[in-house]
């Protein structure tokens, strides 16, 4: 059995490749052979051999990939650790977990969302000063993102996606925001990658949800709970009181609802 342990480098992507000359006990994307890692300057981030080889797209071949895109605007983060900041979001359609409170239930059919190449994209966000963009949905991580992820960091972008993990992320992420969903449990590839874990809280007994799910995820990742908006008066005394007692934890609220900016 090869145990492999994640570390920072405060360098730009760079590709290690490790030969393994025996046998390498199956772990989730984990097989005998070629093991590679993308390195970011954010904690390793591990992908099989199939998934490195999508990092090899040409530009051309980047430019011409699309993804359905529910819509796509310039405006602040409102949520998490990067609130207040100014932020492209890409919202794309398509959608394997259903939430009953989800706010953006159009996203989940992505055939009903146009088609847009990764360079369309990246050249209406980089039509704007701020060099953060964040992938959402729906569930981004559905999608394949390692074009879109290469144009934008041709342009001076950090990505960010925002995930309930269900799916394995592909492409080089930046900032990973995992939002773990009842509906369906997110994988443990997505935990370890998570960068901020924030647990929306609809009922009281979210917030064992949520320290199971902290328990799951890195000693570096930041803890967040939320108030799910409609239920926002009568939930966020709780989650004061429960951070009040559970420090380890931090308030999110979406404040781009209470200043009514996208």
């Amino acid at each position: 059995m090869v145990w492999l342990s994640t570390t920072t480098f405060g360098i730009g992507p760079i590709l290690f490749e490790i030969a393994l000359a025996g046998h390498c006990e199956e772990r989730s994307n984990l097989t005998s052979g070629r093991i590679r890692f993308l390195v970011t300057d954010k904690p390793l981030t591990l992908y099989n051999q199939q998934q490195i080889q999508k990092q090899k797209l040409t530009n051309t071949e980047s430019n011409t990939v699309s993804y359905p895109v529910m819509e796509h605007f310039y405006t602040l983060q409102g949520e998490g650790l990067h609130t207040g900041r100014a932020a492209y979001f890409i919202r794309l359609g398509g959608c394997d977990v259903g939430c009953v409170w989800c706010d953006v239930k159009e996203s989940w059919d992505a055939s009903i969302h146009p088609q847009m190449t990764a360079n369309e994209i990246t050249q209406l966000a980089a039509a704007n000063p701020g060099r953060i963009a964040v992938i959402t949905g729906g569930e981004p991580a559905l999608h394949d993102l390692t074009a879109l992820c290469n144009l934008l960091h041709g342009e001076g972008f950090k990505t960010h996606i925002e995930t309930s993990g269900s799916s394995p992320i592909v492409g080089a992420i930046d900032w990973v925001t995992l939002s773990p969903k009842k509906f369906k449990a997110p994988i443990q590839e997505a935990l370890d990658l998570a960068n901020e874990l924030k647990v929306v809280v609809y009922h009281h007994s979210d917030f064992k949800w949520a320290e199971e799910h902290a328990a799951k995820v890195g000693k570096d990742c930041l803890l967040y709970l939320q108030p799910e908006w409609s239920k926002r008066d009568s939930v966020t005394p709780l989650i004061i009181d429960y951070i009040q007692q559970h420090p380890q934890w931090q308030l999110s609220l979406q404040t781009h609802k209470y200043i009514n900016i996208p």
